[in-house]
């Protein structure tokens, strides 16, 4: 220490918390999956994981070749998707909207926080029959199930995260004689987005879990119904062929969101 303050010498610090910025390493990840793939590829060739507990990771490729070749994944994936987005947006852009009142409006809260923390704990699996009876065994209550399993914690997730926008940014403002909705356009909303979209995460993930379920149920084609018929015939490959493409589907959509934060919280730092 004497020696460099008798030097007069300085030298830099290194500015290491990178305001907790998480950097790229996308590479990882994919290193994650290969390492599992070949772990489960050797133990299963080796005989140390049994082939009625987990089917071989290259049977489980060649299923997903039949699949295509025979043009049943585009039947069974389109029908799901169909069923997903049309439900979950449903469910999502409801959920925001009622969200983002709860969160303006006083009179909107008393009301309607009361009736979600009701909503919220039911398990949405379980009204599924009661769908079936109000909208029928056909596409209605499938889409009826997915929506309102997406609606509750997208509700929960959009209000909490107008609850959480800065109000010292919201009184510069109206010192600066912003109008209502300037405010809630170019403060709230903005500061909102990224406790809206954190909750998308999660409301996409119980949509695909829901999606499943109502398509074990009076559905020829999906994939959950391909799961079930699987199952049923204790087809280990083409089971695990079609949970992976539920996995695929959940990363896809995950990656979907991360694109649309990019997109538009790109005024974070």
């Amino acid at each position: 220490m004497s020696d460099l303050t008798n030097s007069g010498e300085t030298r830099p610090v290194p500015f290491r918390g990178g305001g907790f910025a998480p950097s790229s390493r996308r590479w990882v990840g994919l290193v994650v999956f290969v390492v599992l793939i070949t772990l489960a590829e050797m133990g299963t060739r080796q005989g140390w994981i049994s082939a009625l507990t987990l089917p071989k990771p290259s049977d489980v490729l060649k299923t997903f070749g039949e699949l295509y070749s025979t043009g049943l994944l585009w039947k069974h994936l389109s029908v799901s998707l169909s069923r997903l987005i049309v439900g979950a947006a449903l469910g999502a852009s409801v959920g925001i909207a009622v969200g983002v009142m709860i969160g303006l409006f006083s009179y909107v809260r008393a009301g309607l926080v009361p009736l979600v923390a009701a909503l919220f704990p039911i398990p949405k699996i379980a009204l599924l029959p009661l769908f079936v009876i109000w909208f029928g065994i056909d596409e209605g209550s499938k889409y009826a199930l997915i929506a309102f399993g997406t609606f509750t914690p997208t509700v929960v997730a959009t209000y909490g995260a107008v609850d959480n926008v800065d109000r010292g940014l919201i009184r510069m403002g109206q010192s600066f004689n912003l109008s209502w909705w300037s405010i809630v356009r170019k403060i709230v909303l903005p500061g909102a987005m990224p406790g809206i979209l954190s909750g998308l995460r999660i409301s996409l993930a119980i949509a695909i879990i829901l999606l499943v379920a109502a398509e074990m149920l009076g559905a020829e084609y999906g994939i959950g119904a391909y799961i079930l018929e699987a199952g049923s015939l204790y087809d280990l490959e083409r089971l695990f062929a079609g949970v992976t493409i539920l996995s695929i589907l959940g990363v896809t959509l995950s990656i979907c969101i991360g694109m649309i934060e990019r997109r538009l919280l790109r005024w974070r730092v």
